[in-house]
This record gives structure tokens, C-alpha cells and sequence, in this order.
């Protein structure tokens, strides 16, 4: 019965996982264990369940069929377990957790840090990129994505986590040189800092007298692919900026940073928690969505220094205006 309880689990993560190799990682065991184990599951009930190839395996139609009776087994027996212990058992185990790299660092790091501790069964493994990444494909348990989820994979399951709020700023020395832009056209003499990635450079979104969304890309020479290195070259007095409140909260405290277009309303960035649909969510997994769900609103909410940032109540119309 061991065998064929473990066979099964071994074939339900080989499912999910969409490859022999993450379904090991997950196990903590070899590909080849793995493949033995599916391989002497199919022999027992006389028929395949997987399609292999070189590159790609999939469920054959009676893999489907078990599946789906495995999956409700095994909720069962899940949820057996977790009723006998339920309060006497810590969030334990490892879970791999991928997000931005300064909002990571800055935002989400110390809190997790703070949970291991409180738990110190739990295993952390933090992963910080500004590229997408794909969680089946990389092992990654739970991510933090910043911006829409419009194209996200299906079986992807996203928590909001609030919204990043950007402002323009820039330093009081600068404005007192060049003049303090009062309009999105005023922007058009003014020299811009941007944040790029590879070839791709990021517009503003703002709205014009009349309320009308555009895609405004600054006039600039300095272009970086670091939201610290924008900040420390907008404090030096080098250009405006469009940077995220809980960023630029100390510049603006102590007068290092002004906001630039002060009645205009921040532009909103979306923050989400995304993880791959299961049938069972594990504890582990569950405090670090709660404890996350729980705290990272504060930490976007906007300064005090800078003046309150109210809804986006504009026009629908988007215009593209792209000016160098």
C-alpha cells in the first residue's frame, strides 16, 4: 500500500509540475526515481499515463482519468491530516519565493525575514530579478509581480497586494535652475532620468490639462536599468524622475526631493502575489500570503511629505506623445 500511495503522489506532482525533473525537486528526490516510480505505477495498473518525448511530457486520456480520482484521494487524505493537526503544527518546509529586486530588498526581504524567525521551521529561498519569471519552469513556489497580470498563464492564482504609487520629483536645485514645469507640456524643456531595461525605456503616464492620459517620454541622456541609482542621480540635481512613494519617502522627509506637478495624481502600479492553482495550499505557503497580504499595504502607502495622491479620475482616452 506504501508503494502505491507513493507511486500516486509521485504521478500527481509529475502532473502538475509538467515534468519529471520539478516534480523530483519538489519530492527531494531524483528524476530517475521518479521516472521508476511512474513507470512501475503504470505497469501495476496495465496502461500509460504519460506521453514522453525527448523535450515534453503530457497525460494521456486514462492519465486524465486518474488524475482527476488521484486528486480527490489525495485532497482527502490531506485534509484528514491536516484536521488531526491542526494548531499543534508550524508552517515547515521550503518554499522558493522570486520578486523584484529593489522593492524586494527594500519591501518584502525583512518581512519574511521576520516570519522565519517566528517560524523557524519554515525554509526560505528568495530570489530577487525585475524579469517575469516562470514558476513551473524555475521551481518557484510564490512570486511578486509589479504591474498588470493581463497575460498570465492559466492555473496561475494572484492575491493584489495594493498599488505602488509613482510620483514626478525632483531636487530643489534643479527646479530652482531650470524652472518648475506646471503643465505635462512644460515637461517638454526639461531634462528627463528613465528607467530602462535593455532596449526598452519606460513612458509616463500622465494626464494633460484636460485629463487625458498620455505616454509622455521625457527629453534625458541618463537612462538606468536601478531605481537607486535614478533616485541618487535625481537628489544630485541631474533631471525629474518618476519614482514609487515608499522609494522616495526619506528624500521628500528631509527636503532632499520635491513633487513635481503636485496637482496632477500619482500613476498606479499594481502589486500582486501569483502562485501556481493546487488543490491543497500548504501551510507554509498560506502565512507567507497572509503575513505579506497583511503588511505590504503599509508600506505603499504615500509619504506624509508629499502631497495626498487622489484616485485617477480621468478620461479613458490614451494618447501616445513621444517626445525626446
Amino acid at each position: 500500500m506504501r508503494d502505491r500511495l507513493s507511486g500516486i503522489a509521485a504521478f500527481v506532482n509529475a502532473a502538475e509540475a509538467g515534468s519529471f525533473a520539478l516534480a523530483a525537486e519538489r519530492m527531494h528526490l531524483s528524476r530517475s526515481a521518479v521516472g521508476k516510480t511512474i513507470a512501475r505505477l503504470e505497469e501495476q495498473l496495465g496502461t500509460r499515463l504519460f506521453h514522453r518525448t525527448t523535450r515534453s511530457q503530457s497525460l494521456t486520456e486514462d492519465g486524465h482519468a486518474f488524475y482527476e480520482r488521484c486528486v480527490r484521494a489525495l485532497a482527502e487524505l490531506d485534509a484528514g491530516e491536516a484536521t488531526l493537526s491542526a494548531g499543534r503544527n508550524d508552517p515547515q518546509g521550503r518554499l522558493h519565493v522570486s520578486m523584484p529586486v529593489l522593492f524586494g530588498r527594500r519591501c518584502v526581504a525583512p518581512i519574511l525575514l521576520e516570519l522565519a524567525q517566528r517560524y523557524p521551521k519554515l525554509e526560505l529561498q528568495l530570489s530577487f530579478t525585475d524579469r517575469v519569471t516562470d514558476l513551473v519552469e524555475e521551481g518557484i513556489d510564490l512570486v511578486v509581480r509589479s504591474g498588470p497580470l493581463n497575460h498570465a498563464p492559466a492555473g496561475l492564482v494572484a492575491r493584489r497586494l495594493g498599488a505602488q504609487i509613482l510620483v514626478l520629483c525632483a531636487a530643489p536645485a534643479y527646479l530652482d535652475k531650470h524652472g518648475t514645469p506646471r503643465t505635462v507640456h512644460d515637461l517638454t524643456s526639461h531634462e528627463g532620468i528613465l528607467y530602462a531595461h535593455g532596449r526598452r525605456e519606460s513612458a509616463w503616464m500622465l494626464p494633460d490639462e484636460h485629463g487625458v492620459i498620455q505616454n509622455v517620454v521625457m527629453p534625458h541622456r541618463l537612462r538606468f536599468d536601478d531605481l537607486e541609482t535614478i533616485l541618487a542621480a535625481t537628489v544630485a540635481g541631474a533631471g525629474i524622475a518618476c519614482l514609487p512613494c515608499w522609494l522616495i519617502g526619506e528624500a521628500m522627509a528631509d527636503g532632499a526631493l520635491v513633487k513635481v506637478l503636485e496637482e496632477f495624481p500619482g500613476q498606479r502600479m499594481d502589486l500582486h502575489l501569483a502562485w501556481q492553482q493546487t488543490r491543497h495550499l500548504p501551510s507554509r505557503m498560506r502565512v507567507v500570503i497572509d503575513e505579506l497580504a497583511a503588511r505590504v499595504p503599509a508600506v505603499l502607502e504615500v509619504n506624509p511629505a508629499a502631497r495626498p495622491v487622489v484616485g485617477p479620475a480621468v478620461k479613458p482616452a490614451v494618447k501616445q506623445t513621444t517626445r525626446r
